[in-house]
């Protein structure tokens, strides 16, 4: 994956947050709460060890 800049990370990871939110209020299945949920995680990850 391409490194990204501090502000196109940001904007991934509350898409991110968007979608697992919506998937949670739409309660959908186990499965696709789970895939965003790591989804997530793994931008946050991303976030952090970029030193952001």
């Amino acid at each position: 994956m391409d490194k990204l800049s501090r502000e196109e990370l940001i904007q991934r990871i509350e898409s991110a947050r968007r979608k697992l939110n919506q998937s949670i209020d739409e309660k959908r299945r186990y499965e696709e709460i789970y895939e965003d949920s790591v989804r997530l995680d793994e931008l946050i990850e991303q976030y952090i060890v970029a030193g952001f």
